[in-house]
């Protein structure tokens, strides 16, 4: 290639970066760091400053009264449930004399209210439905219910909105456990002890926790990021009478993240519009549907050529993982589009999503450890250990390392707090059954 073609080509490539950069600008779409936005929201629930929350806005922030155990259990077994997102598993968790975990009996299907409207009856039946096959294989049941809810002092949980689209408003207001008791008791169910209620971040939080390194670290956080995202902190405040325990995050509901064009259009086709805006900008369960609202836009403003255009705008539905599909250089829904300029616009749209998916998850969890180190850390020393989860952190196309990047850049860990991301095979298994027994 002559030197002539190739100053062509890099200024066309400018040149197309302008063009994607100013089409960004003018939706208001921003890829920014919102640290400070987070703590002041979630402070603000601490100290229960209702400006927002009696709009419905803003994250809640919940006790689990879960504490992080001094002693892992031991020889003895336990039902697990996990229901969130998409999928439903269960399984039959065994504590062996050494403490060692062992998962076994292991199923999943889908979540229950995805395609319809449940009542309570259906919703219940449907989660019984599910687990007959471990009919008393255990006398205590411990249960990941990722969505909002309290968690009362007895271990029930009280979901009070849902997300990532299941459509069940009848259990709204219903304390989970105890409803699902009542139908396994009329299946002839026996011998059942209890029911305790956790989120998939405080079960990941405890899984942490059941690392055998656990002794490196003065405190833990969970945190997903798959088909939603959220986060669990330990946490004390003598002012605020808040006694150490696992504090949920609902964070998807912030308001702290500015909205694009995009994600306003978006949210108008959802089932709960105005409802958890910051997961909406970028869970697995919606980073696909506001990636194609801009996609769209991009048509319409002569990003793209005109038969690349005609064939995007044909598109009815994008996933996420048809998004990390193109990214990450595999087989796509979009193997049609041909002309390079057209590939690197699509690329360069389809990317700037997973920056700002990067800063936002870096915001939070920067946001948590700061909240945690205002707790109190058992070592001072040491590090908190931030046991991470979801498909969506894991898999797609160069966001982990993009978060680590943005967090090692913060303020906080700039000042010396230190961290370390960790995973766990069936973390959310093991967290689950640690809190349905101690």
């Amino acid at each position: 290639m002559s030197f002539r073609d190739l100053f062509i080509r890099e200024k066309n490539d400018i040149i197309r970066t302008m063009k994607t950069d100013e089409f960004f600008a003018s939706h208001n779409f921003k890829s920014v760091m919102i640290t400070d936005g987070l703590v002041q929201e979630m402070t603000g629930a601490f100290t229960q400053d209702k400006s927002l929350k009696d709009k419905g806005r803003g994250p809640d922030m919940f006790k689990t009264w879960l504490t992080v155990p001094e002693q892992m259990p031991s020889n003895t077994k336990i039902i697990v449930i996990d229901a969130g997102g998409t999928n439903f598993r269960s399984c039959l968790v065994t504590i062996g004399e050494n403490g060692k975990f062992s998962v076994s009996d292991f199923r999943k299907t889908f979540m229950p209210a995805l395609d319809r409207e449940f009542s309570k009856d259906e919703f219940f039946n449907a989660i019984a439905d599910n687990i007959d096959y471990l009919k008393d294989k255990a006398c205590r049941i411990g249960f990941c219910f990722s969505y909002a809810m309290e968690i009362t002092k007895d271990g029930d949980g009280i979901p009070n909105a849902f997300s990532k689209e299941i459509r069940a408003k009848a259990v709204l207001g219903q304390p989970v456990g105890k409803n699902l008791l009542e139908v396994l008791n009329n299946r002839g169910w026996k011998n059942i002890e209890s029911i305790k209620l956790l989120n998939d971040t405080a079960a990941a939080l405890l899984a942490g926790c059941a690392c055998s390194v656990r002794k490196n670290y003065g405190s833990y956080i969970g945190f997903i990021l798959g088909t939603g995202i959220n986060a669990a902190i330990v946490y004390k405040n003598d002012a605020l009478k808040i006694e150490r325990q696992i504090i949920v995050e609902e964070i998807g509901k912030s308001v702290s993240v500015p909205l694009s064009d995009f994600d306003i259009e978006f949210d108008k086709t959802t089932e709960n519009p105005g409802q958890y805006p910051l997961e909406k900008c970028c869970s697995g369960a919606y980073m696909g549907g506001v990636v194609l609202k801009a996609l769209y836009a991009a048509c319409k403003e002569g990003l793209f050529s005109t038969s690349a255009s005609q064939s995007i705008l044909k598109i009815k539905a994008l996933s996420t993982i048809e998004v990390n599909n193109y990214l990450s250089g595999q087989k796509s829904l979009f193997d049609f589009v041909k002309e390079e300029s057209d590939k690197k616009t699509l690329f360069a749209i389809m990317d700037a999503f997973v920056d700002r998916c990067a800063k936002i998850a870096a915001s939070i969890i920067e946001s948590s450890l700061i909240l945690t180190a205002q707790g109190g850390l058992e070592n001072t020393g040491a590090g908190v250990c931030v046991l991470c989860n979801g498909s969506t952190f894991y898999r797609m196309h160069a966001l982990k390392e993009r978060i680590e990047f943005n967090l090692n850049q913060s303020k906080t860990v700039q000042n010396g707090l230190k961290y370390e991301l960790m995973k766990m095979d069936d973390d959310i298994c093991i967290g689950t059954a640690v809190a349905g027994l101690v």
